[in-house]
């Protein structure tokens, strides 16, 4: 047989992370021990509430149905609370709040619901490369916006407004931003409705990083006006440790949000009712538990900017997330040099900048998702082979 792959395959490759696991799999194979320290997977658990909630409901022979498309009445209420209780920002738990399994899926919905070819969307660079993908799949055409250090990994809109945009139906935001850290204020996101409104360009705010090493978390969606023009994704995997669960969610107005439930519902069958209940509690966790959490980030943190000074790299001691973004010394053309070097002389992975864009190019970014003694072990390594070098 010769069965070819949709011509749309030819627009995105496999992604990164994926070719690079099978890469650090062949290596420890092979009897390399190589530390990953480039992948934002929590090693952290949930809240123990959290996992009872999750053990209590699977006992329950009743809750292994197939579930309602737009989660259970509890989870959207729950939701609802937490976005009133973290951001100040009202919410219709009946129609302004979508579970998703994932806000990578909801990256997917979004982009199918409202793109298509012909329209243009724009894409941060550096960005989350799902953005790209996702819209270079639906036929749609990708615009770059350049972002840079000088800038505080803003867009300039004024800039960006003296573009033609007629063609632009959609704007990727993410704020807490991933890959650089960056924060975005209330006066920036005024600007950015206003930017929405007279460009008639909807706005998604990426935002699962708000709570990471951030004194004032944010929502897009605070701001006066802004629920007329932008939707917003939100994720328990970062702030709640709950990766491979599989639980995100699209908040903003139900109009917006009802083309995206019609694509869903062709998509899925719901999600698993005790992973919904677990959420529901895990939703619940007090201002506490973050500030546990953020105690560890910031010891890990810590360890990173040490291996960071080791290596000569350039860093904002200020960035959010739960990683570390951070600039190349000169003597290096790109992240991709210095990451395949620290990976073939030391066994550390460290991620290249450049896989989130091209602005990206003389830049790092080291997860802090590993125990601080892995860190301890990373830097070991790396000035042992500082040392080495010095002696050839």
């Amino acid at each position: 047989m010769n069965v070819k792959p949709a011509s749309r395959m030819d627009l995105v490759q496999e992604y990164y992370f994926s070719t690079k696991l099978k890469q650090i799999a062949a290596m420890r194979a092979s009897g390399i021990d190589v530390l990953n320290l480039g992948i934002g997977s929590p090693d952290l658990p949930p809240s123990a509430e959290t996992i009872s909630a999750l053990a209590t409901a699977a006992e329950n022979p009743k809750n292994h149905a197939y579930q309602s498309y737009v989660g259970i009445p509890a989870l959207r209420e729950g939701f609802a609370k937490f976005y009133q209780n973290a951001y100040g920002v009202s919410l219709n738990p009946v129609d302004e709040v979508l579970p998703l399994i994932g806000s990578k899926e909801g990256v997917m919905h979004i982009s199918m619901a409202y793109l298509e070819a012909g329209d243009e969307v724009l894409v941060p660079n550096p960005g989350y490369p799902t953005y790209r993908a996702a819209s270079l799949l639906t036929g749609a055409t990708v615009v770059d916006y350049d972002l840079s250090e000088e800038n505080g990994w803003l867009p300039d809109l004024k800039k960006l407004a003296e573009k033609d945009l007629s063609k632009v139906k959609l704007m990727w935001v993410n704020y807490p931003h991933m890959p650089t850290g960056a924060k975005a204020n209330r006066a920036f996101f005024e600007e950015l409705r206003d930017f929405a409104l007279a460009n008639n360009i909807l706005i998604v705010n990426d935002n699962p990083y708000s709570f990471i090493l951030n004194d004032d978390p944010e929502s897009a969606l605070a701001v006066e006006g802004m629920k007329e023009v932008a939707l917003e994704l939100n994720s328990l995997s970062k702030s709640h440790n709950m990766a491979g669960w599989r639980l995100g969610v699209l908040v903003g107005k139900a109009e917006f949000i009802n083309p995206v439930l019609r694509f869903k519902s062709n998509m899925d069958s719901g999600m698993f009712l005790p992973l919904q209940m677990a959420a529901v509690k895990a939703l619940e966790n007090p201002s506490s538990w973050f500030d546990e959490l953020n105690a560890i980030y910031r010891e890990r943190q810590q360890k990173v900017f040490e291996m960071m000074d080791l290596l000569n790299c350039q860093y904002d001691k200020n960035q959010s997330g739960m990683f570390v973004w951070a600039k190349i010394p000169a003597n290096y053309q790109t992240g991709f040099e210095l990451s395949d070097e620290i990976l073939e002389k030391s066994g550390v992975f460290i991620t290249p900048g450049g896989i989130f864009g091209s602005a990206g190019d003389g830049y790092i970014r080291t997860s802090l998702c590993a125990e601080v003694s892995v860190f301890e072990q990373a830097i070991g390594r790396i000035v042992s082979s500082l040392a080495l070098s010095d002696e050839l």
